[in-house]
């Protein structure tokens, strides 16, 4: 029960001698408790810089390992001797990128079209906020020539005989293979595990009893990104990984795949380009669209449609109303003259009108006639006179001999 006093009547004395008495008023003692106002609260992480991976001691420049008898300076490596195996004599890698923490911005990010830094990727970049590439993964946004890899390094025409090195420009290739992978019953689990980390995978292809592995990416260069930070890395075991560029599939299955995800992005680019009102009629998902546009099309003609490049068209000039959306003039000045300069015209507005001049009588032509012919006088150049000839030909002989 709330808690409410009645006031009894007050009486007032007021001046005259006269009471007054006062309504009952009803008071309570209630507070009302407070709404609480939904305030949404948001949060904006700032963006950290980039940290330096490793050291800057830590780069040495040394020279590779004796293992020939002649050192080619141009190519860093050593020639002649006996012949060893290049994929058991490789190292571990000394790096490894780890995105979570390495990732930053630098002065990179100011530049647009900015490529990525390759040392990033291999984990053993000293410069942190100060490199002049970036330091994150690619994205659907990141787009480059297709003559450069992500990273600035130019392509070739073909591939290298090992499949290794940047790669070629002559196709898109979106797989990489890995090979030397320990096998084990879980290794389908693993590799997904440790190539996810790159960026978005579409397709995993694993070879268990072969330690083999196809990796393809959605995006190019994050296959790109991924062959790099990958290479002479470990998986879950002390393996050195064999990371290259994957050769075409063979497979029909997998050709038919590639040419529909061809098609379906070129398709993505029409729908983005086109309004959509046209999309829809195109797919058929407006049913009205077909009678709206034999109504359009027809143009007051009984039997005739605008073909599709006439009825899509977008533009000022653009027959469908829809497709002249967005490009309306507000004022156009109308040509004085069609196909040619207004200039001209202006100036023979600025001219005097001339004088209307009276007519003569007593000859053929008024005098205004003869003006205006005076005035359309052309100087017509003679031609020179040949000049004369001196005299008769003198000792003519002729070819016959009864002459």
């Amino acid at each position: 029960m709330s808690d409410e006093e009645v006031a009894p009547p007050i009486t007032e004395q007021v001046d005259g001698g006269e009471a007054q008495e006062t309504a009952l008023t009803t008071t309570s003692t209630e507070v009302a408790a407070p709404t609480e106002r939904k305030v949404k609260k948001i949060v904006r992480k700032k963006k950290r810089p980039a940290r330096p991976q490793v050291d800057p001691s830590f780069i040495t420049s040394e020279p590779p390992p004796q293992t020939g008898t002649i050192f080619n300076i141009w190519y860093n490596k050593w020639s002649g001797g006996d012949r060893e195996d290049k994929y058991l004599s490789k190292t571990h890698a000394k790096g490894r990128c780890n995105v979570a923490k390495d990732s930053g911005y630098t002065r990179a990010d100011q530049v647009s079209g900015s490529y990525f830094c390759l040392f990033f990727a291999r984990g053993i970049c000293p410069k942190g906020q100060d490199c002049e590439y970036l330091h994150r993964l690619p994205g659907i946004h990141d787009m480059f020539n297709p003559n450069v890899d992500c990273f600035g390094r130019d392509k070739h025409s073909d591939y290298r005989d090992d499949m290794g090195g940047v790669g070629s420009f002559m196709r898109q290739n979106r797989t990489i293979y890995v090979g030397r992978i320990h096998v084990t019953d879980d290794i389908e689990e693993i590799v997904a595990r440790h190539f996810a980390e790159w960026g978005q995978i579409e397709r995993i292809r694993v070879l268990n009893t072969r330690g083999v592995a196809f990796i393809t990416y959605t995006n190019e260069a994050n296959a790109q990104f991924a062959k790099e930070a990958m290479a002479h890395q470990s998986l879950d075991h002390e393996e050195i990984l064999n990371v290259r560029w994957a050769t075409a599939d063979p497979n029909p299955m997998a050709q038919a795949r590639e040419a529909r995800r061809i098609e379906e992005q070129a398709a993505e680019a029409i729908r983005r380009a086109l309004p959509a009102e046209f999309v829809a009629e195109i797919e058929g998902k407006d049913p009205e669209a077909r009678k709206r546009r034999k109504i359009e099309s027809s143009y007051g003609l009984e039997g005739y449609e605008a073909p599709d490049e006439v009825h899509f068209a977008r533009g000022a000039n653009a027959v469908n109303p829809v497709g002249r959306e967005g490009f309306e003039v507000e004022y156009q000045e109308r040509p004085m003259i069609e196909n040619g300069d207004g200039s001209n015209q202006m100036q023979y507005q600025a001219l005097p009108a001339p004088q209307a001049q009276p007519i003569l009588s007593g000859g053929i032509f008024s005098s205004s006639t003869l003006a205006a012919l005076n005035s359309a006088k052309v100087a017509v150049a003679s031609k020179p006179k040949p000049a004369a000839s001196a005299g008769p030909l003198v000792a003519y002989d002729s070819d016959d001999d009864d002459e």
